[in-house]
């Protein structure tokens, strides 16, 4: 039997939220590798899909540091890349977790890339992103009409994140939790803070959502958080 890789997109929280083929292909694992970025941290993408695995799958917690496209792979992510090999060499049916859309701003494209050219095929299947999961829940239309869309990473530099605000009519801001103050200051510069919003952990059992943006002055911003926002 040969072995096959699996990304799967478990979605932002909530498990309902997995595609029908998502939860097909993990009750049919051999191995889940569930991702931490740390290792005191547990896996939230695995206990988004614990409720669909099987008794005997077995689990593999790896850690996976947050390195940039450009940089000389770790040590860490060799030996992750190993361990992955070592199954699909075994002819297992391999998946990895990953919160969101496995192509969307995730540790999986990583992955993808250490293994597309390792003999073995992949299968790559899509989930919810979070700023859809939270457009749908708070009734808020992400795009109307004519509208554009611009979807920031906040860790992008100043005169990036400037730009893209001036000219955009709304907005997803993600990975906000490093710079929320200076992120909030420049939603109020261009007009875009007066109908914005922002959810941590959406979908979540600690799910968080604010308003008013005088309550994030100063606050510790939970890792999994993105803001709305539509020019007034």
């Amino acid at each position: 039997m040969s072995g096959i890789f699996y990304g799967i997109g478990v979605g932002p929280g909530d498990p309902e939220l997995l595609t029908l083929k998502a939860v097909s292909v993990i009750r049919e694992a051999d191995v889940i590798i569930a991702p931490k970025t740390e290792k005191k941290e547990d896996s939230v993408a695995l206990s988004i899909a614990k409720p669909f695995l099987k008794k005997d799958v077995e689990i593999l917690k790896l850690v996976f540091p947050m390195v940039s496209n450009n940089e000389t792979l770790t040590e860490a992510w060799q030996y992750n890349k190993d361990v992955i090999v070592s199954q699909l060499d075994a002819g297992k049916k391999v998946i990895f977790l990953t919160l969101g859309d496995p192509m969307f701003y995730s540790t999986y494209i990583y992955v993808f890339r250490l293994l597309e050219n390792c003999g073995y095929p992949i299968e790559t299947i899509p989930g919810v992103p979070a700023f859809c999961a939270i457009g749908s829940k708070l009734g808020y239309p992400l795009v109307e009409g004519n509208d554009i869309l611009s979807i920031i990473p906040a860790t992008a530099s100043e005169e990036k994140v400037e730009r893209a605000l001036a000219i955009t009519d709304n907005v997803v801001l993600m990975k906000v939790y490093k710079n929320v103050n200076e992120i909030i200051d420049k939603l109020d510069r261009h007009n875009l803070s007066g109908n914005a919003v922002m959810i941590s952990r959406c979908g979540l059992p600690e799910e968080e959502i604010i308003r008013d943006f005088s309550e994030l002055k100063d606050k510790k911003v939970n890792y999994l958080s993105t803001i709305l926002s539509r020019r007034v």
